[in-house]
């Protein structure tokens, strides 16, 4: 069995997966991280090469590869519904769970991040973060079995929840 974490970045997916992995005895697999090391290059330096249309390319790939194994958690990039091929795969992979956090929380949480290119190109960080996360918000909500609020809450809470949640 696996589990599918999704949520925009900044909403605890990583430390969450790293938390419930270790509780539930199964590995942790960071999409973006495989990306990269797929591509042998960072997020930023394939969208600036490839445009966001080639990095979602690559990570539909890794998305089906990953899908495909068992024992493990997914740790998904936020934009992972950005592709509809993504849905049925996750979805069959295991429960879904989206991490959700408030664009305050978020932008705190991810301000000093360098490590990802401006999806929008025009606006304020925190305009971003909000234009984005309303037009993510219905296909979040569309691919997730379960939902998780994460303002305030700690890694431990939140995995707690989970694993309560999927009665595992």
């Amino acid at each position: 069995m696996n589990v599918v974490l999704i949520g925009y970045r900044g909403t605890g997916k990583t430390s969450v997966a790293a938390q419930l992995a270790q509780q539930l005895g199964l590995e942790a697999v960071h999409l973006d991280a495989e990306i990269e090391r797929r591509a042998g290059r960072s997020i930023p330096e394939m969208v600036a090469e490839l445009g966001w249309p080639g990095f979602r390319d690559l990570e539909e790939a890794v998305v089906r590869d990953s899908a495909a194994r068992q024992g493990v958690v997914l740790d998904c990039g936020g934009g992972v519904v950005e592709r509809e091929a993504n849905f049925d795969v996750l979805r069959r992979s295991g429960p879904v769970v989206w991490l959700r956090a408030s664009v305050p929380v978020i932008v705190q949480r991810i301000a000093g991040d360098s490590q990802r290119p401006s999806l929008t190109g025009t606006r304020s960080f925190t305009d971003e973060v909000a234009e984005v996360l309303a037009r993510r918000t219905p296909l979040y909500q569309r691919l997730a079995h379960y939902e998780v609020d994460t303002d305030g809450r700690s890694i431990d809470q939140i995995a707690q929840d989970i694993v309560r949640m999927l009665d595992l």
